[in-house]
Formats: structure tokens, C-alpha cells, sequence
């Protein structure tokens, strides 16, 4: 899935204060005598002023953002295509935990089957800070064989092992051309995200919305791909689509809140 490589002084962290948010916006201050963004400003995390470091009282216990609700025991069955050929992708938010850079996640287990063929199994963690965004904190990969068998952990990573660090999935007040990294561990984890539209129409098997919001995702790692996501309000992520790269798509058919 998915994809912050920025150390600054003290006083850049400081200046994030002004944002009221843990990541600031496009005007990030570059250096510890930079002006500091705009008050009221969102995260882009795109320039260099992006957290040294995570403060665990900046976040809280549950994942509430209406666009991306991770209540325990909720469960998402995604059908669709992955270089044209059939697939199904199951994900539920767990009632398990796990502590990173001293901050409880919430694990979410992201099953994928091919041909009916289990592909790849994923543990993402997520977390959500006082104002509603939503950090990602890092995967565990397993992709498998047709036998089950694990053949490659690619992909896994930790925020803060190795030069890893989070970054946010969604934030909590999306606006319109909002810019931000979902992900960093140099070479391995570089998405992406822009808000393009807060009405977007989708309608997929279980849901059908008008004031949807879209985003476009995309990494350095794979400049020729880009996809789109659409996520509704109460519901979560419903369609994700390649708009430029291999044939890729997956829909929302089914959804059970915990």
C-alpha cells in the first residue's frame, strides 16, 4: 500500500505548532530561521518540515476519521482486477495493537487473492492523532506462494527502524489540493497523496455516493503508475483505479461495521 525523509532543528517542530497539526503544509519552514506556514494550514509533509520525532500524547486510543473509520471487528471485501486479472481483497480492523515509536496503532489485516489463489497477506498500522489525521506507521508483507507459503517480505517496514517514518493516510480536514506522504523508508515506501475533489461521484456494489472525496496516490518509486482513490463518509475506502499504468481496480461489495 501505500508510501518522509526530513530531519530539522527544534525550533521547525515548534513552528509546526502554528499549523494545528503534527504536519504542516507546502509552506513548511525549510530550516530552524524559516517562516513558519500559515496558521490553520494542512499537512502536505512534502517539503522538509516534517517531525523529528512523534509525541504519543498527540494521539489517541481509536481510529474515529469519518473517511477512514477503523472501529475493531469491521470488515471490507473489495473485488476487482490486478493487471487485468481477477481479484478479492479482505480487510478488517483487528482488535489487536502494536506499540511504534511509543504509540498505540491499530492493526489492520489486508488479505489479497488472485484466481482464488491467496497472494498476499499484509498487517498495516495506523493510528490517530488529536486532529483527526490519520498516520500510517508501517506494514508487514508476506507475499505467498500457491502452496501458502511466505516467499518475500518486500515492502515491510517500520516507522522508526532503519530511517523509516509515518506519515498520513488521511487528514482529518481534507481541503482541495492538500499534499502529503503517506510513507518513508528510503527506496522501499514513498506514496503519495493529493485531495482532488471533496463531492466526487462513485458507485460501486455496496454503496453509491455524490460527495465523495477523491484523491490521487502515487510514488517516485513507480513514476509511471498513479491510481485514485475514493473514500465515503461513515464507510471508508469504496474504489481504488489506475488512471495511468497497468489495468488495476478494486470496488467495494461488502462492508460489516464492528
Amino acid at each position: 500500500m501505500k508510501s518522509i525523509d526530513r530531519l530539522f532543528l527544534r525550533k521547525a517542530i515548534l513552528a509546526l505548532a502554528v499549523c494545528g497539526s503534527l504536519i504542516c503544509g507546502t509552506a513548511a519552514a525549510t530550516s530552524a530561521g524559516a517562516a513558519a506556514p500559515a496558521a490553520g494550514s494542512i499537512p502536505s509533509g512534502a517539503g522538509p518540515g516534517w517531525p523529528a520525532t512523534i509525541s504519543p500524547g498527540d494521539f489517541v486510543r481509536e481510529v474515529t476519521n469519518p473517511w477512514f473509520p477503523l472501529k475493531p471487528g469491521s470488515t471490507w471485501r473489495y473485488r476487482g482486477l490486478k493487471e487485468g486479472t481477477k481479484t478479492t481483497d479482505v480487510v478488517t480492523a483487528t482488535h489487536r495493537t502494536k506499540k511504534i515509536l511509543g504509540v498505540v496503532t491499530t492493526v489492520v489485516r489486508d488479505f489479497v487473492s488472485v484466481k482464488g489463489r491467496p497472494e498476499e497477506v499484509t498487517d498495516d498500522f495506523y493510528a490517530q492523532d488529536r486532529h483527526g489525521n490519520v498516520w500510517y506507521f508501517g506494514e508487514e508483507t508476506e507475499e505467498l506462494n500457491a502452496q501458502g507459503k511466505t516467499t518475500s517480505t518486500e515492502g515491510s517496514f517500520e516507522a522508526g527502524v532503519a530511517g523509516a517514518r509515518p506519515g498520513v493516510l488521511i487528514p482529518g480536514h481534507p481541503r482541495v489540493g492538500l499534499v502529503g506522504r503517506q510513507e518513508f523508508l528510503k527506496g522501499e515506501a514513498e506514496d503519495h497523496f493529493r485531495v482532488l475533489d471533496l463531492e466526487a461521484s462513485v458507485s460501486v456494489p455496496f454503496v453509491s455516493a455524490r460527495k465523495a472525496l477523491r484523491t490521487k496516490e502515487w510514488t517516485p518509486l513507480e513514476p509511471a503508475t498513479v491510481d485514485n482513490k475514493y473514500y465515503v463518509r461513515g464507510v471508508g475506502t469504496v474504489r481504488e483505479i489506475a488512471v495511468k499504468g497497468p489495468v488495476e481496480k478494486l470496488e467495494l461489495v461488502s462492508y460489516r461495521a464492528g
